[in-house]
């Protein structure tokens, strides 16, 4: 794979439906498989009319001379997602400067059907850089709401800032998604990122494990098939504020683990038992077309997500795959974390990473990881709290300090790449990160035992959830209570972590400019309240040269 994948300078517009290289998985799963989302269903009985609209629309990965947008079309009241029914429909696309649709600038066809699952998506080229436009698509008279996108700034353009809403780890089942509400209103965001568990696998009630159930997930059964992940994936489309979020922005998004299976890893997962639930290979295909079809993403080779986008001379943003490729995670305290043979990254990903972060010429580069890099450990947590942070992090209950689904369990391969970093020189590198339900702001030294005199030579910004249940939520406690102690125990350990939030919701705001580049992190008032409101935490940023995190007074603006 090469930049040239992602960044070609093609003036022709391309349009394709979604995954066409996957299709033949279509067949593989009965409509009997899952049963019809309520959000997206019709009503029983009804009469076949117009297609229509939805799941609304959505754009990513935007370039400088182009953008993907997606839709799903409903051709007949029967073709709900994940059902295999439905008449192939062709959808006309159209790209305007204006709402109005006054200044068409381009437009073409697209043929889709239920190999796949009627999801739209058009690669739009020969746009002009740093523009907003708009969007819309038609078939059979009816016409799609209106998605506004943006372009990237021209590969050699000096652009004063890029801003991008940040976010991960949204469950269904554990609140509303406010946070995607909050960030469609913003009219300042370039695109927003959401770095992985855009949905989850489990069935319904099974997690969080305490069972407190806001909505209840469709299918209701744990997703295992090709139509069970459409049928979800057409939940979340569904949703007010995540259709909002996507028609206000384009989306740049990286999958972790729960767009899958719990700790998913190339051979399995620990959600994914092979004698009972068949074969992990043809999960984890079903899992990745589902994905392709329904997300606005670009797939940078068959089956996996990891792709280079620029914004200006400003950032490379490089976006990690870290399930298609990595080892079984290993047993915690175990040797085998420093297992040289042992990889999160596959081998080809890794120096595809290392020559891109070499080579690059902007001010910044940004690495979209789905799991900490960061070293963490423990000291004297107390025991009370210590079992429901292992919870979160993946650990043993009995306090060994590694979680070994992070970085921290492949320490080789975060050992080469740090390396790489301080050994060629290479600075300002900032890497993004969801995954543990916590908000974190770090120095990332090679060696976090003889920090602070081992010099950092990147910064982590680690956003909280959307929704998924951090500390307050599993021990049922008023935030800012029994989280402070923990909080003060993992800092003490931890003298390259200035400041992690264990209990709000919420998202961040990333705003890079050639000085500096800042996360504002933000908090919703009640993830179990549809009409939540939004308040900035803290905000912390990295000035150019320092590869060090300090607080900012003020947010950006």
């Amino acid at each position: 794979m090469t930049d040239h994948d992602q960044l070609s300078r093609r003036t022709a517009v391309t349009a394709a439906a979604a995954t066409a290289a996957l299709l033949p998985l279509a067949a593989a799963a009965p409509a009997s498989a899952a049963s019809p989302s309520p959000a997206a269903s019709p009503a029983k009985g009804a009469a076949a009319g117009p297609p229509e609209f939805l799941h609304g629309v959505a754009s990513g990965d935007p370039l400088p001379d182009g953008v993907l947008l997606w839709t799903r079309v409903t051709p007949d009241p029967d073709a709900v997602p994940g059902s295999g029914r439905g008449a192939a429909t062709d959808v006309v696309w159209e790209v305007a400067t204006d709402r109005r649709f006054a200044q068409v600038v381009a437009h073409g066809t697209v043929r889709t059907a239920a190999t796949a699952d009627h999801t739209v998506k058009a690669d739009v080229r020969g746009l002009r850089p740093a523009t907003a436009y708009f969007y819309r698509f038609t078939a059979g008279g009816r016409t799609s709401p209106v998605g506004r996108t943006r372009t990237a700034p021209a590969h050699d353009a000096a652009a004063g800032h890029v801003r991008f809403g940040v976010v991960s780890c949204a469950n269904w089942e554990s609140g509303y998604f406010s946070a995607y509400r909050h960030l469609a209103a913003r009219a300042d965001l370039d695109a927003v990122l959401h770095l992985g568990d855009y949905l989850y696998e489990y069935k319904s009630g099974e997690y969080p494990e305490f069972k407190e159930v806001v909505r209840p997930h469709s299918p209701a059964h744990e997703l295992r098939t090709l139509a069970d992940y459409r049928v979800r994936h057409g939940v979340h489309k569904a949703d007010p504020d995540a259709a909002a979020m996507h028609a206000a922005h384009p989306v740049i998004a990286m999958w972790d683990d729960h767009e899958f299976a719990d700790n998913a890893w190339s051979g399995g997962a620990v959600n994914h038992q092979p004698d009972t639930e068949g074969s992990w290979a043809r999960r984890m295909a079903a899992a990745k077309q589902a994905y392709f079809e329904w997300m606005p993403v670009r797939p940078s080779t068959a089956g996996t997500t990891y792709r280079r986008l620029r914004f200006g001379t400003l950032a490379d943003l490089h976006l990690l795959d870290l399930r298609s490729f990595r080892d079984e995670q290993a047993k915690p305290g175990s040797g085998a974390v420093d297992d040289p043979g042992r990889t999160i990254t596959g081998r080809a990903q890794l120096d595809w990473l290392k020559a891109g972060l070499e080579r690059s010429d902007t001010a910044w580069r940004l690495v979209g990881t789905s799991v900490m890099i960061s070293q963490v450990a423990f000291g004297s947590v107390p025991a009370h709290l210590l079992e429901p942070l292992a919870e979160l992090l993946g650990l043993p209950k009995e306090g060994i300090a590694v979680n070994t689904d992070q970085w921290d369990g492949y320490t080789d391969d975060r050992r080469e790449l740090l390396g790489h970093l301080s050994d060629r020189g290479i600075g300002n590198t900032v890497f993004l990160t969801g995954d543990i339900h916590m908000a974190w702001a770090n120095d990332v030294p090679v060696k976090a035992a003889t920090y602070p005199a081992t010099a950092p030579v990147a910064t982590e910004f680690v956003v909280t959830s959307v929704t998924s249940d951090n500390l307050d939520d599993i021990l049922h406690v008023a935030p800012g209570t029994l989280s402070l102690p923990a909080a003060a125990a993992v800092r003490a350990a931890n003298r390259h972590v200035k400041w992690l939030d264990m209990d709000a919701h919420g998202y961040g705001v990333l705003d890079v400019d050639a000085e500096r580049t800042q996360m504002d992190y933000f908090a919703v008032s009640d993830k179990r309240d549809p009409a939540a409101t939004s308040t900035l935490v803290r905000s912390y940023r990295t000035r150019s040269g320092t590869q060090r995190v300090e607080r900012s007074d003020a947010p950006v603006r």
